[in-house]
């Protein structure tokens, strides 16, 4: 039997990923989590097998959270599930401890299979996820201004070309005005942007804006 803790802040979904689990009688759900506190506060408990877990979620979420709940277990399988396309997260899921990462739109077909995986501590990517962390570690690899952002500098400058204020994202990611714009100056430094005009175009013109939930 696999114990599943479910980590979305939507209801909605975490029906839905109980309907989808419901008919397989190797799959238990024990838990739920609707943000990173209540996430953490399981992990520090136990008792299950494998975390299902939304990128965007209230409070500490995303990278940070994956970091903070492998520093606490590291040997428990994590699997991202989530809206945001591969190409955006999913390298530093994975590079963060994440065993997984399948989008929503595919969770109906995949998510079975990519929990049995991650369940025997095997990993679950996608052939184009697994070539972009190959590319990754070739060193002479031609990477994108964006791609040496650190994590917490790709948050920071996808919530600035979605429009949001130094002082909302400070607020959402925990942090303080000076320290969010000290990230955004780095980050222009790094995209070679010298206006948030920049930064948006730069975003769009690489498929970056993140999409409404």
């Amino acid at each position: 039997m696999i114990r599943l803790l479910i980590a979305d802040d939507h209801a909605i979904m975490r029906d839905g990923l109980k309907r989808i689990l419901e008919g397989h009688d190797d799959f238990e759900v024990v838990g739920e989590a609707t943000d990173g506190f209540q996430t953490m506060e399981w992990v520090r408990k136990g008792g299950f097998d494998v975390l299902l877990m939304d990128l965007s979620m209230p409070g500490k979420s995303g990278v940070d959270l994956i970091k903070q709940i492998k520093a606490h277990a590291p040997k428990l399988p994590l699997l991202v599930l989530t809206m945001h396309e591969e190409e955006l997260y999913a390298v530093r899921t994975i590079r963060a401890g994440a065993s997984g990462y399948i989008t929503k739109e595919s969770a109906a077909t995949l998510l079975v299979e990519a929990i049995r995986r991650v369940a025997i501590g095997r990993l679950f990517i996608s052939p184009q996820v697994a070539e972009q962390l190959a590319l990754s570690l070739m060193p002479n690899a031609c990477e994108l201004p964006h791609t040496k952002l650190s994590d917490r500098e790709f948050e920071v400058m996808q919530l600035l070309a979605d429009g949001m204020s130094i002082t909302y994202i400070a607020e959402k990611l925990h942090l303080s005005v000076k320290t969010v714009s000290t990230h955004k100056t780095h980050i222009l430094q790094k995209l070679d942007a010298h206006s948030l005009a920049d930064l948006i175009k730069y975003s769009i013109t690489h498929d970056l804006l993140l999409k409404s939930l």
